[in-house]
């Protein structure tokens, strides 16, 4: 596959402060690459840097094999973005907002455009309203349909669906998967949802102390956790808490339910035991680790 986009060697420091440190990643045509770490990471920071917003201390950002510095403009024609860290001007209508930002692409029928993604993100009886009197969800769609105006090959997407409804954001995910695969969108995606992640990205960089600690599918991350969550409905919780604690097995009381930590090596002797045990339960489920207990375990690192 084609690279699309190259961060290379990024680092950006605010005074003595290193928010990002040597980053280097990249970006393949038709990919969704999800960015991930705790807040503080430097996702945000690396985007406005991938933007030209913020101008590295050192390394270098390539887009389609040009560099963004010398070739900013001919670039930027082809990417966009959206971010919920980003206004829009609030004492503009939708339509106004929309109408302005178009003229920084070179778009062939702009009212035409505007009118297709009004429809698409389900605004278009908000055209009318000022941004400062939508609701932040309505405000989101808005910041979207931004990012699609110029039909790019290329989209940044900070916590794009943040503040959105279950349902709407369902929408917006589905869209973004057609996007893709009707014209091979190369995408950027940060967000704190891991089912998110999971559903739309193909590869996944996570980033912490402004660092890329891994890089990998969101099922290879998830893969490198040891620990399986076991949950059952004992008839004792005290009792099955006791047997836990006695075993050195980390276990904790949810409700009516207990939820217990163990290596995935280990499952087979812990229901082993649990069966020749005094222990009775009703309900046993057994979640096995996920991209969410990669984001736990990794955000803690120091």
């Amino acid at each position: 596959m084609t690279e699309i986009l190259q961060a290379k060697n990024l680092v950006k420091q605010f005074g003595s402060f290193t928010a990002v440190d040597n980053i280097s990643f990249v970006l393949k045509e038709g990919e969704i690459l999800g960015l991930l770490g705790p807040n503080g990471a430097g996702k945000t920071t690396t985007i406005q840097m991938l933007l030209g917003v913020l101008t590295p201390t050192a390394g270098e950002v390539f887009y389609f094999g040009k560099n963004l510095k010398q070739r900013r403009e001919q670039i930027l024609e082809q990417v966009n973005f959206s971010s919920t860290y980003t206004n829009l001007p609030w004492d503009l209508t939708v339509w106004e907002n929309l109408h302005f930002a178009s003229y920084l692409y070179q778009i062939a029928d702009r009212k035409k455009r505007i009118g297709e993604l009004l429809e698409i993100f389900k605004i278009a009886d908000l055209r009318k309203n000022k941004l400062n009197s939508l609701s932040s969800g309505q405000i989101t769609r808005v910041n979207l349909a931004k990012a699609f105006l110029n039909s790019p090959k290329v989209l940044l997407l900070d916590e794009p669906t943040a503040s959105l409804d279950p349902d709407v954001a369902g929408y917006i995910r589905e869209f973004i998967l057609r996007e893709r695969k009707k014209f091979q969108v190369s995408i950027v995606f940060s967000s704190h949802n891991m089912a998110e992640v999971e559903e739309l990205c193909d590869r996944v960089i996570f980033i912490n102390h402004g660092r890329v600690v891994a890089n990998n599918t969101p099922e290879g991350l998830a893969k490198t956790i040891e620990v399986c969550h076991v949950e059952l409905r004992p008839a004792d919780p005290n009792l099955l808490l006791r047997h836990c604690a006695s075993k050195g097995l980390p276990a904790r009381r949810q409700g009516k339910y207990c939820v217990v930590d163990v290596k995935e090596s280990k499952l087979a002797e812990f229901l082993r035991e649990l069966g020749s045990s005094e222990i009775v339960y009703e309900e046993i489920s057994i979640d096995k680790p996920t991209l969410e207990d990669f984001f736990i375990q990794n955000s803690l690192t120091k």
